[in-house]
């Protein structure tokens, strides 16, 4: 048995490494203490990298559990005994507490000790999850940051060891890269554990810092306890994973590889020899004549997606505007870009993350940004256009079922109208209209062309998402001064829209700084973007409707059908003869009322690949 000891913010700890069986019957006295006193008891993991089911066995190295004053550190990759005194551990201890412990611990709890994570979760708290609650900021947006040391020097100790860069520096003296440093560290170097046996102290100090901090503010724990319970679902469907189709995928790949030369070399036409090199993007297209307005911070001419997606005449789906005559440069490097990016993020990264029963596990981050957006990462398949086939392809419904998506109507539009209380957009909404159609006949007319109805819509998304006439412009490929009388109009068409988004900025001002969403949510703003307030509280409550969705689908005993929330789509896997079934019921618990205004969905039963929804022939 080895012995660590330390101090933090004047409170001592002790740590304890199992070194021997024998050294379990200690371990297991401790457990049983916690059990008898209810003691809640942090839990941690340490392995040798993320691909949680892209590693077989040996990829749990140690599996920690502490108190506030006392951690234990279990080799697991020693042998059975170390792996079946910690899932005995899990199974008895009556509290538990993890920092991102649906995200990542309770995945690897289930995958290599055989605990499933509906159990470690039923009693569970996530201090991430409640860090979140307080203040979901990134620490360069103002905020303290969801990591777990960032947390413990703010409300812990400012002088608590940072042991990870401790961890980086052995890293560098092994002459270890940060990627293999965890897997191949020895086990037993005193940095590493300490690493390990400060992580479960931390998180038991921290729980009880973050509770009272959110009673303080009045969170509600309702919405603690909803935030976990979305969370666990979401792991459920990071462990399903979906199909890969390896094959499809290998051919993908080349041909990525190939389509990103082929535009690189038509760029080269142009005197592009590398179409990452903003500089000579630039100096070409000035060279044919094009007009650059805006600069970098370094002064350099922006040339970024935004600026070439609208000089090559397209809009965010990839699809022709016809605004202008599209540059064939601009164009090529786009495309090349593109392809050389889906290469690196879809086709290899499928590849490398398939399992060995030939599924991926994309990670599903439920509390992502200052709206709480879900967010799916590692392959990041959320930041596909909604056109796209060829990448959706490589991902199945599991051998004999089909792909069922089920997409709100018009969410953010429809929490806008039930938030603002708009008046003809609730009576267009009650009375079936398109609203996008009902909005443009407002404000054009009722001669109304489909271009009109173009930038209907992107006014009514930069409405939600807070972009201006510029990007409304740009995005749809109207002039300027156009969009702005139509947004002069639609403001006089739907008035509440405005006066809602003035008390919104004055509620929050009134509230340091901070709206508050009908959850609860508490929304911190920055003072010289007051008017994102109606962006934040639009996407944050249309996230909970998801959320509230797949609770009602938890409630319905659906989860195991299902594979991804994607933006306001949720995307599920259910044998052929049962789909049409399935997809009803999915409808169903995505149905209900909001303030007055019905918040509704679409299902749509496809083929095998979720590409089959966009057209793929499989």
């Amino acid at each position: 048995m080895r012995h660590f000891s330390g101090s933090l913010a004047g409170q001592g700890w002790d740590g304890y490494v199992v070194e021997r069986p024998n050294d379990l019957r200690e371990f297991r006295h401790w457990v049983q203490d916690q059990v008898q006193s209810n003691t809640p008891v942090a839990t941690d993991s340490e392995t040798t990298g993320l691909k949680i089911y892209a590693y077989g066995p040996g990829f749990l190295r140690l599996a920690q559990f502490g108190n506030e004053t006392e951690a234990w550190a279990l080799p697991i990759e020693h042998g059975r005994e170390f792996a079946d005194a910690a899932a005995w551990a899990l199974r008895v201890l009556p509290d538990l507490t993890a920092h991102n412990f649906a995200g990542f611990d309770a995945l690897v709890f289930d995958a290599h000790l055989g605990v499933p994570l509906e159990e470690v979760l039923a009693k569970g708290t996530d201090t991430q999850i409640l860090a979140k609650l307080v203040d979901p900021r990134k620490d360069y947006e103002g905020g303290v940051g969801a990591g777990l040391k960032q947390l413990s020097a703010h409300y812990i100790d400012p002088a608590a060891p940072d042991t990870q860069d401790g961890l980086k520096a052995v890293f560098k003296e092994l002459k270890l890269r940060i990627a293999e440093g965890f897997e191949k560290i020895p086990l037993d170097h005193p940095v590493y554990l300490e690493y390990g046996l400060l992580d479960v102290i931390l998180a038991s100090r921290l729980r009880p810092r973050l509770e009272a901090h959110l009673e303080r503010l009045g969170v509600p724990r309702r919405l603690s306890q909803y935030e976990h319970r979305v969370s666990r679902i979401c792991a459920q469907m990071v462990r399903a994973g979906m199909v890969l189709d390896v094959p499809y995928t290998e051919g993908l790949r080349d041909d990525l590889a190939e389509d990103s030369e082929k535009h690189a070399a038509i760029a080269a036409r142009y005197g592009v020899d590398s179409v990452n090199s903003g500089r000579k993007v630039a100096d070409a297209l000035l060279g044919m004549g094009e007009e650059l307005t805006d600069r970098t911070d370094s002064g350099a001419w922006k040339v970024d997606k935004a600026v070439l997606m609208s000089l090559a005449d397209l809009d965010r789906d990839w699809k022709p505007i016809g605004s202008r005559t599209a540059n064939p440069l601009a164009d090529a490097v786009l495309r090349s870009k593109r392809s050389g990016k889906w290469r690196s993020a879809y086709a290899d990264n499928f590849l490398d993350q398939v399992d060995a029963g030939g599924r991926i596990h994309p990670n599903i981050q439920t509390m992502q940004a200052r709206t709480f957006r879900m967010s799916v990462t590692n392959p990041a398949v959320q930041t596909l256009p909604s056109s796209d086939k060829m990448i959706r392809r490589a991902l199945l419904a599991d051998e004999g079922h089909v792909i069922i998506s089920t997409d709100f109507q018009a969410v953010e539009l429809r929490v806008l109208a039930a938030l603002a209380d708009v008046r003809r957009m609730k009576a267009a909404i009650a009375a079936g209209e398109d609203l996008h159609s009902y909005t443009a006949r407002l404000v054009f007319g009722e001669g109304f062309t489909d271009k009109d109805r173009k930038v209907s819509k992107g006014i009514a998304f930069s409405k939600v998402y807070g972009g201006g006439a510029a990007t409304t412009s740009r995005q749809t490929g109207a002039p300027l001064d156009a969009v702005r009388r139509a947004m002069a109009a639609y403001d006089q068409v739907y008035p509440e829209v405005g006066r809602f988004a003035k008390d919104m900025r004055i509620e929050a001002f009134n509230n340091g700084m901070t709206a508050v969403s009908i959850t609860g949510h508490r929304l911190p703003l920055d003072r010289d973007r007051t008017y994102a307030v109606t962006n934040y509280l639009v996407q944050s409550t249309a996230r909970d409707c998801l959320g509230q969705a797949l609770i009602h689908m938890d409630e319905s005993g659906l989860v195991p059908y299902l594979r991804l929330p994607i933006h306001d789509e949720v995307l599920a896997s259910a044998p052929k003869e049962d789909a049409a079934e399935i997809a009803r019921e999915i409808q169903r618990c995505m149905t209900f009322d909001l303030m007055g205004v019905p918040i509704e969905a679409d299902p749509e039963i496809g083929g095998r690949s979720w590409g089959s929804l966009y057209g793929a022939d499989y």
